[in-house]
């Protein structure tokens, strides 16, 4: 009688992290249109040929309608009902963030300094994710309902949030395009196709659901497209001359402080305010995470030309970070949880 195979050992230490890169593609991608944008600058820039306006606008569209699309208003109903819950982590997203970015302020000096701060400033006022934050909690074993509450109802209020924040903070249209034309561009690119999606929902939600893993890579793709130019731009007017390796790795250093900064805090506050550890897990997880898809539309339509790439750069680094740091501690907290119950 044959015994039957030994189960492979999975991958431990510095294996296991290379694996996990590996499985994230996009980042890869990131990585990947970056060195493109790098070596052929003119070929994203406003020298190219392709009408890379006209691409971005309707990517940015079908980015928000497939968002609209994927919004259950059942599993919605379900996470409504902890507001403690939601009120904390929508104040992580967009209060705890911005105020930690104005306490750092003083440190950044000079044009230079400047320009750096407000791109993490930038970065601070943009809403969570919504898929990589349940895919997390739902890891870590924590309450998926609430969590996709609170994802979707970030998204939707960085629609309104982030352009105010960084209205209020920073001088978007100074160089930028006129309010009114800021003001329609977020209208047809984000809020129509987002309307335009939960309108659907109910006839083609379910086909959304089925896709889920499609549509996510299609969003993807267009992300890459928006970084790829902007950083063409960036690259074609030299916006990056001026930053050496070790502010590179300074800067990714910054934001992995900044990502635990906010996770202490909040598993602090929640546990202060009794939270059980399925909601603490919530908060934590979509509260301390950024979205790369907001964060793409919004620097190029607030921040328009060669600035909208250097306004990615901690962006990028906070995303790649985030995704590396929040899985294992995802998966060590999910382990948690299982041997607990056992």
């Amino acid at each position: 009688m044959s015994q039957p195979a030994p189960t492979p050992t999975p991958p431990t230490g510095f294996s296991a992290l290379l694996a996990r890169i590996a499985s994230e593609w996009f980042l890869l991608g990131l990585a990947g249109v970056v060195l493109l944008a790098y070596l052929f600058p003119n070929a994203g820039s406003d020298a190219s040929p392709l009408p890379w306006h006209t691409i971005k606008t309707v990517g940015v569209s079908i980015i928000f309608f497939a968002y609209g699309l994927r919004l259950s208003p059942a599993k919605l109903k379900t996470g409504m009902r902890n507001w403690q819950l939601h009120l904390v982590t929508q104040l992580t997203t967009f209060a705890l963030f911005p105020l930690l970015a104005l306490a750092v302020r003083p440190f950044f000096t000079g044009a230079e300094g400047a320009l750096l701060w407000q791109s993490i400033f930038f970065l601070c006022a943009l809403p969570s994710t919504v898929s990589t934050s349940v895919v997390m909690v739902s890891i870590a074993q924590g309450n998926i309902p609430a969590a996709i509450f609170n994802a979707t109802l970030s998204g939707l209020l960085g629609i309104a949030l982030t352009p105010l924040l960084t209205g209020l903070v920073l001088q978007t249209s100074a160089t930028g395009i006129p309010l009114q034309e800021l003001i329609l561009d977020l209208v047809g690119q984000v809020i129509v196709p987002v309307a335009a999606g939960v309108l659907l929902n109910r006839w083609l939600g379910a086909f959304a659901e089925r896709n889920g893993k499609l549509l996510r890579i299609s969003d993807q793709v267009i992300i890459l497209l928006i970084v790829f130019t902007a950083f063409c731009e960036s690259f074609a007017e030299g916006v990056f001359s001026s930053y050496a390796l070790q502010d590179v790795v300074g800067l990714s250093l910054g934001m992995v402080g900044l990502y635990f900064a906010v996770f202490g805090i909040v598993w602090g506050v929640s546990g202060l305010l009794g939270f059980p550890r399925e909601d603490r897990i919530t908060a934590v997880f979509c509260g301390s995470k950024k979205s790369l898809v907001h964060g793409s539309v919004f620097a190029s339509l607030l921040f328009p030309g060669a600035a909208a790439g250097a306004l990615l750069l901690p962006l990028m680094l906070y995303h790649a970070l985030q995704i590396i740091v929040a899985s294992t501690m995802a998966q060590r907290m999910g382990k948690r949880a299982v041997i607990s119950v056992v």
